[in-house]
């Protein structure tokens, strides 16, 4: 393969994070973007620490089908102390690709609302991620053990888990349950309501991409909101962006010039071959992505230790005019990448390898996008700031088969969930931040009366799931007000319909 060839398939990839494609060439980062765009995260850590209790539940490890009689141990955390028994609501997590301590531990709108609401939270653990394997230490061993990964197969696992929850606890057979999520927790979270009605009166489903799939929206939108969030960020950074990847060509054309790269973005690994500068292009192309979804108003440290308004420090270092140097503006952007990589000056050198927290189940993830998730990306370098690159299923099929012995179906979860063709549903919130390029691929108009959108204009990634903070904008804490109107809706609804039923019967 060609470097024209492999640049222009890592371009594609901005999927698998929360979501991420395939580096045609041995490396994953092309799966890294679509990964960490669903991977649920980004939340700003509790100063208090929470408290709850850990379970574990047997679930089948084959809902749908009878040969396959195994179980495995789901674990999930409950925290019942502000809850007001008998029948008082419960808000459900429906967990992301990661350890279930970690969302539990930052998903901080619920903990906010817990006490008024008089709600239990429990937090489920999504199956091959975190302690929840079906198949131990063997699950990622063979492909026949990761058929179960299948956003169905869990949505059906939270099903069985709230049924359990509500005849083991006193006071919680009728408890209203609505189901919260965000990035692919979001997507979960409004499936489950659209699956399982009896099981959940509504949903929350923050910066949740129900939309990024083939033949739902552009495959090039998700990269334009990345590159508006530079645009409006600082004079020229978008422009200088986009100009760098003909300089990085440039210098890499020499072993000089690869020596100097190497040297000036602190490489933990010298830049030598062509492979080298594909990871190293597709490395920075997913910084820049990163640093949009977790450009939040105030200091955090969800995928690194980052400034309040991390673009905007980014961009005063490419406040550049176009008659510098392309040693000058590769400088800027070095600068403007350890914003993200070593803004505490604590790192002695950068890994291209390395983007993001450990917390999150990549292996899982990728498996995921090589089936059922399969979400187009593509750039073309004028109305964004990367280098121009088609949507190639093809070539994604070709590398998911190399790597998991699996072809995706590129149509299927819009058979699975509808598609854009949802509105015979209800109860379900959709909120996306304005800075937020997953919300390219969310519902940003309300489908109906109860299918309602959110739009946080100041906001990144789920910053509505985040824990309260003095320097949120006003959108979020309007957002937020909102959302807990629609929970408290939907929970005298519930209690309404019980009355009813039990007159009835």
């Amino acid at each position: 393969m060609t470097l024209g060839a492999g640049k222009a398939l890592l371009d594609r990839a901005a999927l698998t994070l929360c979501f991420q494609l395939l580096c045609f060439v041995g490396s994953l980062h092309a799966f890294k973007t679509q990964l960490f765009g669903r991977h649920g995260g980004f939340f700003h850590s509790p100063e208090i620490p929470v408290s709850y209790e850990t379970f574990y539940l047997d679930q089948k490890i084959d809902h749908f089908g009878f040969v396959e009689d195994g179980t495995f141990k789901q674990r999930y955390l409950v925290a019942d102390k502000q809850w007001r028994s008998p029948g008082g609501p419960i808000l459900f997590y429906t967990g992301n690709e990661g350890d279930i301590t970690w969302f539990c531990n930052n998903t901080g709108f619920m903990w906010d609302v817990a006490e008024e609401l008089g709600a239990m939270l429990v937090f489920a653990e999504h199956r091959y991620y975190g302690e929840s394997m079906p198949f131990g230490a063997d699950s990622f061993s063979d492909s026949k053990h990761l058929n179960y990964l299948t956003a169905e197969q869990a949505l059906a696992d939270f099903a069985i888990l709230i049924q359990n929850v509500k005849l083991s606890r006193a006071g919680a057979q009728h408890s209203p349950v609505i189901a919260i999520g965000g990035s692919y927790g979001g997507m979960l979270a409004a499936w489950f309501r659209m699956k399982y009605p009896n099981v959940v009166i509504g949903a929350l489903a923050s910066s949740a991409p129900i939309w990024q799939f083939s033949g739902m929206v552009p495959c090039g939108d998700f990269y334009k909101v990345v590159t508006q969030d530079f645009a409006k960020s600082g004079s020229n950074c978008d422009t200088n962006i986009r100009a760098s990847w003909g300089a990085i060509n440039n210098l890499s054309a020499t072993a000089s010039g690869l020596e100097w790269l190497s040297e000036e973005f602190s490489l933990c690994a010298p830049l030598k071959t062509d492979k080298d500068m594909l990871d190293f292009k597709s490395w920075l192309q997913e910084t820049w992505v990163n640093l949009a979804m977790v450009d939040y108003p105030y200091k955090a440290e969800f995928l690194q230790p980052l400034p309040r308004w991390p673009i905007q420090v980014a961009c005063k270092y490419l406040a550049l005019d176009s008659s510098v140097s392309d040693e000058q503006l590769l400088h800027g952007v070095s600068q403007a990448a350890k914003v993200y990589y070593n803004y505490t000056g604590s790192s002695a050198c950068l890994n291209t390898s390395e983007t993001a927290t450990g917390s999150l189940g990549v292996l899982g993830w990728d498996y995921q996008a090589c089936t059922e998730m399969v979400m187009p990306m593509c750039t073309d370098g004028v109305r964004d700031m990367f280098e121009p690159g088609e949507w190639n299923f093809q070539a994604y099929s070709d590398e998911c088969h190399a790597m998991f012995d699996v072809r995706p179906r590129a149509d299927w979860m819009g058979v699975l969930f509808g598609g854009k063709e949802i509105a015979s549903h209800s109860n379900i919130i959709f909120s996306n931040g304005g800075l937020d390029p997953w919300s390219s691929g969310g519902v940003t108009h309300n489908v109906s009366e109860s299918l309602v959108s959110i739009m946080i204009p100041d906001g990144a990634h789920h910053l509505d799931l985040r824990y309260a903070n003095d320097l949120d904008p006003p959108s979020v804490r309007e957002a937020r007000k909102l959302e807990l109107s629609y929970f408290w809706k939907w929970i005298r609804q519930a209690a309404k319909k019980h009355q009813r039923v039990a007159k009835s019967g």
